[in-house]
């Protein structure tokens, strides 16, 4: 009995500082420095009657998978070695999809394509994956090829400070310009 008072004590102090407290700085940091992260970086798109519409997080992978879309990496994640037959046999699962999916093209299938991201939900592709999918896309949509590069490059980052990470190609945002939302 003599512990049980300091015990709750400490519980509620530290239930208030931790639980509410630097709850509370933490996100109203982040809402004053970095607002729309904060706020899931959704995309919302006005209409032409003037609705607005959500159509996803820019910084979450939507899942694409009709042959006038741009095609993002597989989502889900797995505790898989890279050298593992398991993983071996779930890649050329995914390269076989790949094959049928798209049977006209001859080039080799980039492999952010057939792996998963460490996240399992990253929303961006290497602009070699999205090269990759250009000849379909425009087939489909009955566009030039240079009109889906086009949107491709216009949605392509470029690494931080010139130096830090890889360019990458925002799938969802590619696929509202193809649609004419963006």
């Amino acid at each position: 009995m003599k512990l049980l008072k300091p015990a709750l004590v400490c519980f509620v102090v530290m239930t208030i500082l931790c639980g509410a407290l630097y709850t509370a700085a933490v996100t109203g940091m982040a809402q004053l420095i970095f607002p729309n992260q904060a706020n899931g970086s959704i995309i919302t798109v006005t209409l032409k009657d003037g609705a607005q519409k959500d159509y996803g997080s820019a910084l979450i992978a939507q899942e694409f998978t009709k042959p006038a879309y741009l095609i993002g990496r597989p989502t889900g994640t797995t505790n898989l070695s890279p050298v593992s037959e398991e993983q071996k046999a779930l890649v050329q699962e995914r390269i076989d999809w790949w094959h049928a999916f798209d049977p006209d093209n001859p080039a080799d299938i980039p492999m952010d394509l057939v792996t998963a991201s460490g996240s399992g939900v990253d929303p961006n592709i290497s602009p070699a994956a999205a090269e990759y999918q250009v000849s379909r896309i425009a087939n489909a949509r009955n566009i030039e090829e240079d009109e889906v590069r086009r949107l491709i490059q216009t949605y392509t980052s470029g690494r931080f400070l010139g130096l830090i990470g890889e360019p990458a190609v925002n799938v969802l945002k590619v696929n509202l310009a193809l649609d004419g939302l963006l």
